[in-house]
């Protein structure tokens, strides 16, 4: 096999949560473009209808589930849909998750996010979301793999579940402050030892679970926020929204045949110092 061939993924299904976020949508043209069938899974049943039309327009195999992922019985039929549709389901990407925005087109937090009068409410609905929907769909997509004696599932993680945040980027002059919420880095530390323990699990199953962690992506960021994060990343700027997309197809595919239980960096450097 050449190493192009092992980068193709020709015949596959995968299920991308999360399908129709800023590299969610990233995730499933990509794996459409290396050949696999794609179901775009998210909770916005509008954009994700679009990401699959956009798709079928480039003529990929697509499929749109709308789903709740912190709702088992709707997991479940997600995953019964797909199977209907597509007969199998080979790589399963969790790229679903709550993460408080900064950027353009994003009310600032009902709360400042500070951690002395978080509330508890939006703690749980966060460990709902990005915790327990990846388990549960984990624990749907892992069952067909089971039956054909293989698969590959990517968590996507977050510098910020290595890292604690620099809590000084959301701050601004004559500005209430605001702060990364605590829930942001737990969770997504929390994605760590979720993806260790289906590796592991799963070790003599061929199933391969790996984690995607970014860094910070660019999506309208105003100059202030720009310079500040770029004094701190080692490339000295933020990704731009394609940038994961190589590491995803890599960890999705042949070439990462080697790999369960890792951890793909790609974060420009920013945990490196």
């Amino acid at each position: 096999m050449t190493i192009m061939e092992k980068f193709d993924l020709t015949g596959k299904v995968a299920l991308v949560t999360g399908g129709a976020g800023l590299l969610g949508a990233e995730f499933c043209l990509t794996l459409a473009q290396a050949g696999a069938a794609v179901a775009v899974v998210d909770l916005n049943a509008e954009a994700a209808q679009k990401v699959s039309w956009d798709l079928t327009a480039r003529g990929f195999q697509t499929l749109n589930v709308p789903t709740d992922i912190t709702d088992p019985v709707a997991v479940q039929a997600m995953r019964d849909a797909v199977l209907d549709k597509f007969g199998r389901v080979d790589i399963l990407v969790n790229s679903a998750a709550l993460d408080p925005k900064f950027d353009p087109g994003h009310t600032a937090p009902g709360s400042s996010g500070a951690f002395e009068d978080y509330p508890l409410a939006a703690w749980q609905q966060a460990l709902d979301v990005n915790l327990t929907g990846m388990f549960l769909v984990c624990q749907a997509v892992v069952v067909p793999m089971l039956a054909q004696l293989g698969g590959v599932i990517i968590n996507v993680c977050s510098m910020y579940g290595l890292v604690g945040p620099d809590q000084r980027l959301y701050q601004r002059k004559g500005q209430p402050p605001h702060f990364k919420p605590v829930y942001y880095s737990v969770t997504k530390a929390g994605v760590l030892g979720l993806t260790k323990y289906l590796a592991t699990y799963y070790a003599v199953r061929n199933i391969r679970v790996n984690a995607l962690t970014p860094g910070g992506v660019f999506n309208g960021h105003d100059e202030t926020f720009l310079q500040e994060y770029a004094a701190r990343a080692v490339l000295g700027r933020m990704a731009e929204k394609d940038e994961m997309n190589g590491a995803l197809l890599f960890l999705a595919s042949d070439a990462s045949a080697y790999m369960t239980g890792a951890n793909l960096v790609v974060d420009g450097g920013w945990t490196a110092w």
